[in-house]
């Protein structure tokens, strides 16, 4: 039979996410074939499959680590936050609903079939499965239904190892603590414990560290200090994004929507020297040196667009255009540069229309069904060829579209504004590609570099597993599989 673990959290971005994305690389290295699940993940930040649904960005990556395309079974069930209240559903790949925190309780339990059904596929095809858990089986409130975690794991009888993060302090009592509080039937299943983010000399936790397997009996796989490099790998949280990045030249602002969607857009320009990349936070103004202005993609466009004007960036963006500045929309920033926006089935909320930005010369209109594709493009202002794709909802129409961002299957595709200051397009994951990348950023003066993007990836993986065979009982870890 296909082996399986499950690597659980004390609590919420512990670094699950890169862990798993690491302990796969470090199983394809040792020639098994590997495949990254997690049963239920709540992000905007999602990848198109190859098999044409969605799922979290997080176990793309781990997929990548794996050397795999991702598809739907990696991630069935994805939650994608609306409001501070609701989200929306999507179950292997698909929306299904938009619910209310409270009523989704009630729909979990029916939920557990079809991430089970993935669970058994992939394990159908795999020598080993890699599970991560969500948030932390500590959160016996929400013991029962669940299908992220404890819930998962008694189900699938699959072995789980628990990860503290000692950065955020506490860490002996978050082990200790989660040990205290699940049941004894679930905390059988819990195999042993691992200690991430450590700063320093790890022989400085030593007494610790043994406090913890006395108080717990369960075994310990190591300390594993601080990862700088992970910042290099796609980020899974908008709470990852740094305030700024980089000391190029050249200054990038992106603004920090309340509902950013698909911020990995944003990490190869983290990554370029050239450039300095800043996230614009609530509160702060957009900076008056930007050379280009990101609005990202939202989950929540009508409602970002508010969030937008009550930081007072709608003059900012004014303002840097009169200057001169570029701005360039992605999704729903494209959307929100246009002069209306029109939800007429209340699609996002209730049904309306709220007044754009009114820097291009588009219209969008909401509609019921979602684009999820992966594309091929080719860039009309510098000619250059790149690979993308959309997830949106919204059809936008306008004069603005004759001078269009790029050409897509014989299609021209997005907008630009009659100065060639503002553009706008659908297109998610273009920077990915480095010779785009280096021909747009060009534009704003940006000198060639000679990052290469996806190999900076792989390395960063290749380096995550290197480090985590360095400090932890790698051969311990994958023996408990079962």
């Amino acid at each position: 039979m296909t082996r399986a673990l499950m690597i659980q959290g004390t609590g919420s971005n512990v670094g699950k996410s890169v862990l798993v994305a690491g302990l796969c690389r470090a199983a394809v290295r040792r020639g098994l074939s590997v495949a990254p699940f997690k049963p239920q993940n709540m992000s905007n930040n999602a990848a198109v499959t190859i098999d044409g649904g969605e799922i979290g960005r997080a176990q793309a990556l781990q997929a990548r680590a794996c050397g795999l395309e991702p598809v739907v079974d990696m991630n069935p069930v994805l939650l994608k936050p609306e409001t501070e209240t609701g989200s929306q559903v999507v179950v292997h790949g698909k929306r299904v609903a938009t619910v209310k925190a409270r009523d989704y309780a009630a729909l979990k339990p029916s939920l557990m079939a079809p991430v089970l059904e993935s669970f058994a596929r992939l394990k159908a095809a795999h020598d080993l499965v890699l599970v991560e858990g969500a948030g932390s089986p500590a959160e016996v409130n929400l013991r029962g239904g669940d299908i992220a975690n404890m819930g998962f794991a008694v189900a699938a009888n699959t072995p789980v190892v628990l990860v503290g993060d000692i950065d955020r302090g506490g860490v002996i009592a978050q082990i200790v603590g989660t040990q205290t509080v699940i049941s004894p039937d679930d905390a059988a299943l819990v195999k042993g414990f691992l200690i991430n983010k450590f700063r320093g000399d790890p022989s400085l936790f030593d007494d610790g560290y043994k406090l913890i397997e006395e108080k717990t009996s369960w075994r310990g796989f190591g300390v594993l200090p601080w990862f700088g490099d992970a910042a290099r790998l796609p980020a899974e949280d908008a709470l990852d994004l740094g305030g700024v990045r980089g000391d190029g030249p050249v200054h990038i602002a992106c603004l920090a929507l309340s509902r950013i969607a698909n911020f990995d857009d944003l990490d190869p320009l983290g990554l370029e020297p050239g450039v300095t990349l800043t996230m614009v936070r609530a509160g702060q103004p957009v900076p008056g040196d930007a050379d280009l202005v990101i609005i990202p993609g939202s989950k929540s466009t009508r409602g970002d667009l508010v969030f937008l004007r009550a930081q007072g960036w709608d003059g900012d963006l004014i303002a840097h255009h009169r200057r001169g500045g570029r701005i360039l929309g992605i999704c729903g920033g494209y959307q929100m540069l246009g002069t209306v926006i029109r939800d007429p089935a209340g699609i996002e909320g209730a049904p309306g229309e709220v007044a754009g930005l009114g820097l291009l010369d588009v219209e969008t209109e909401m509609t019921p069904d979602k684009r999820l594709t992966r594309v091929r493009a080719q860039h009309l202002g510098t000619g250059h060829k790149f690979s993308g794709y959309e997830i949106h909802i919204g059809r936008t129409s306008g004069p603005d579209e004759a001078r269009a961002f790029c050409e897509v299957d014989g299609r021209c595709e997005g907008a630009i504004s009659a100065d060639g200051l503002i553009e706008g397009s659908y297109l998610h994951g273009m920077f990915a590609d480095d010779a785009f990348r280096a021909a747009y950023l060009a534009g704003i003066g940006v000198e060639t570099s000679v990052l290469c993007y996806d190999a900076t990836v792989d390395k960063t993986l290749d380096d995550l597993a290197a480090h985590l065979e360095a400090y932890l009982d790698l051969d311990g870890l994958f023996s408990l599989a079962r």
